[in-house]
């Protein structure tokens, strides 16, 4: 059994072209995991193993690995870079310990890094730097550096520098070790030398390495005070200082190199073992009650508690169904039966396996702090728990973003139905950002979605990995309901038919919520006028119309409802009763509180050479895009702003065009806002058209 601290669970992470699939192919070859190494753009990369990734050249599903470094073993995760697929690089940093942040150095920190970036510190993930591509024209470490500390207001530990720019990069000097790796042009690793600093650099070497030094050891009060009476400290307590200062999140080592020439990936090996933290050195999961409340507990890493795993990924492969769990305490053995506490049935563990990207190792037992995969598991949600049957435990679930895009799905034919109901339900086993409906009046499926590229690739897979033929319709907007004035009402639900009858009279006040509150009810009935048994009935009758709002029969948003008072029947009332009067004062108020249909904003990000800003910024302003920040860099001009997503159905191909194909985008859900008159108008009309 491997030791603990010999552990390192991390997720390589970053902006689409910064070269993730890339460093992670390298670091496989430096661990030996692999012996030719596969390259992105020839559609070889062994993380990007699904048709789709290696046509399109972008990782889609985070593929986990299993490697050796310094007799340290790694599980890495390599994720997705692209905004549609964020929902990947969450649910991965939930189960790592720590993470490389890959930038590239001509680029330097774009739209998806922020985005992976901010999930990383809510998630409390140690990380290091590797600023890559230096080989690119226009690539500039230092610049990027700056862009780190102004964009993403982090603090970069810059641990080397390198030797040549562009073309000419040929290594990288350690500051540390004051030493310099100089690679050979063949693209072999393994082909470098290490020499003394070139002379022109020792100045600047010696200028940041006393950065390094100084910025490092605040860690350690003793060192730094012995350093401020002119005691050198020691490398070995620089390197504690510096993992120290790496875990509590207090700055990021910083490393550069170029993946695809195989110069400087060794490094950030190195520092992968010396800075970021084993499972047993980041806080324990915290554990929760059915309602998601912490309940003060936590899933210690330690291999003899009673077992604590998250199954955090669903895959349906050419092997079958495999669930991706981390482990946070306990063993886990092959016929052992567990519990889903989630479902509360419990489970034989048939075959489990190690996973090399596409490829399997069989394994028989498991420990805290490994990722594995199970084979052949049922009933099995992403973010479920799985424990020790006698001892029930639920890990912090998974909260993944609502989709904000849907579109229309039909069979071409009638045998297509039966294949895409199963294929739909592997999907949305695999995704928790996909969701799928059926549209009762006109009984196509509706597939939803976090953007137009993850609609198309879920779209693609139905068509070749499950063989249906499928019309597909216009992609449509999620919009929603809300209100904008209070209303104060009174309705009674009578019924009598012989025998007992129905009664139930409640008075309720509805007013706007807080932007992004959803729906909330609350009671003040005071004297029983309302038994509070009658309570959860009203709420359950009043939410369940919040399904379809008055205009437009869109979702409703933020409405809070007050019940103050009401009366009932002894003999004639009931929990039936009280829903139902529930529903029929929604009909009767909901109109009169000022509804308004509400539409997704989203924060859009698009990179342009500045030949170009007039005619994007003209552009976006036509789309309703309201310009939030502009950046000059020096490859181009950055423009922040958010757009209605109605607006932005097909913009990159018509981006690419007004930039000669050099322009770039990314958005994500921002929030939603009241429509412009004229945009609701069409959206109730559309509404009332399809009804009729």
């Amino acid at each position: 059994m491997t030791d603990l601290s010999l552990y390192r669970n991390i997720g390589i992470f970053a902006h689409v072209d910064a070269g993730k699939t890339t460093t992670t192919e390298r670091i496989l070859k430096l661990t030996g995991k692999i012996h030719k190494t596969g390259e992105v753009h020839d559609g070889a990369a062994t993380t990007d193993f699904m048709e789709q990734e290696q046509e399109r050249g972008i990782t889609i599903q985070s593929a986990a690995t299993t490697c050796f470094w310094k007799d340290h073993r790694f599980n890495i995760i390599d994720t997705p870079g692209h905004v549609d697929f964020t929902v990947e690089v969450y649910r991965s940093l939930k189960v790592l310990d720590g993470g490389v942040g890959v930038f590239c150095g001509s680029g330097g920190v774009e739209p998806q890094s922020e985005t992976n970036w901010r999930y990383a510190n809510d998630s409390e993930v140690s990380r290091i730097i590797f600023v890559n591509k230096l080989d690119r024209v226009g690539a500039d470490f230092l610049r990027v550096v700056e862009q780190i500390k102004k964009v993403l207001g982090a603090k970069p530990l810059v641990m080397c520098l390198p030797i040549g720019v562009e073309e000419t990069f040929s290594g990288v000097v350690d500051l540390l070790e004051r030493k310099a790796y100089v690679w050979d042009d063949s693209g072999l690793p393994e082909n470098y030398v290490v020499s003394d600093i070139p002379e022109e650099m020792r100045e600047t070497v010696e200028e940041y390495r006393e950065q390094l030094v100084e910025t490092a050891i605040e860690q350690d009060d003793d060192l730094l005070m012995a350093y401020m009476e002119g005691e050198e400290p020691s490398v070995e307590e620089i390197k504690m200082c510096i993992r120290k200062g790496t875990i509590a999140l207090d700055f990021f080592p910083t490393y550069c190199g170029s993946a695809f020439k195989n110069k400087g990936v060794q490094l950030v090996l190195d520092a992968v073992v010396d800075y970021l933290p084993s499972p047993t050195e980041v806080d324990p999961q915290p554990l929760t009650d059915e309602k998601g409340e912490e309940t003060g507990e936590y899933a210690n890493v330690s291999v003899d508690e009673t077992l604590k795993a998250l199954a955090f990924k669903i895959m349906d492969d050419r092997f079958g169904a495999l669930t991706f769990v981390r482990i946070y305490s306990g063993v886990l053995k092959k016929g052992d039966t567990i519990l889903n506490s989630a479902t509360g049935k419990t489970e034989r563990i048939g075959r489990m396996v190690e996973m090399h990207a596409d490829d399997r190792n069989e394994i028989s037992e498991a420990h805290a702090g490994d990722i594995i995969a199970i084979v052949g598991m049922k009933n099995v949600q992403t973010g479920h728990t799985l424990c020790d049957a006698k001892t029930p435990v639920t890990l912090e679930p998974m909260i993944f973003p609502e989709p904000v895009i849907s579109i229309a799905v039909k069979p071409k034919d009638k045998g297509g139905s039966e294949k895409m109901g199963i294929a739909i339900g592997k999907m949305i086993a695999e995704d928790p950002s996909f969701r799928v409906e059926t549209d009762d009046d006109s009984g196509e499926t509706i597939l939803k979605g976090m953007g137009e590229l993850h609609l198309d690739i879920k779209v693609d897979i139905l068509k070749r990995t499950y063989g249906v033929d499928l019309i597909v319709g216009q992609p449509q907007v999620a919009y929603r309901e809300t209100i904008t004035s209070p209303v104060e009402d009174t309705y009674t639900h009578k019924k009598q038919s012989g025998g007992s009858g129905q009664f139930g009279k409640i008075d309720y006040r509805i007013t706007p919520g807080e932007p992004g509150s959803g729906f909330k009810f609350s009671s003040t009935v005071v004297g029983g006028n309302v038994p509070k048994e009658f309570f959860p009935a009203i709420e359950k009758g009043f939410k369940g119309m919040m399904e379809e709002g008055p205009l437009a029969n869109y979702p409703m948003l933020d409405v809070e409802i007050e019940l103050f008072d009401g009366s009932y029947h002894a003999v004639d009332s009931s929990a039936v009763a009280f829903e139902l009067a529930a529903k029929g004062a929604y009909r009767q108020s909901m109109s009169k509180a000022g509804p308004q249909i509400i539409e997704p904003i989203m924060k859009v990000d698009v990179f342009t050479p500045e030949d170009h800003v007039g005619d994007v910024i003209g552009d976006l302003n036509r789309r309703r895009g309201m310009i939030k920040d502009q950046e000059a860099g020096t490859t181009g001009v950055r423009i922040k702003a958010d757009v209605p997503l109605a607006e932005m159905f097909g913009y990159i191909g018509h981006l690419r065009t007004m930039t000669s194909g050099r322009g770039q985008f990314s958005m994500e859900f921002a929030h939603y806002l009241p429509c412009p008159q004229n945009v609701a108008d069409d959206v109730i009309a559309a509404s009332k058209e399809l009804k009729n």
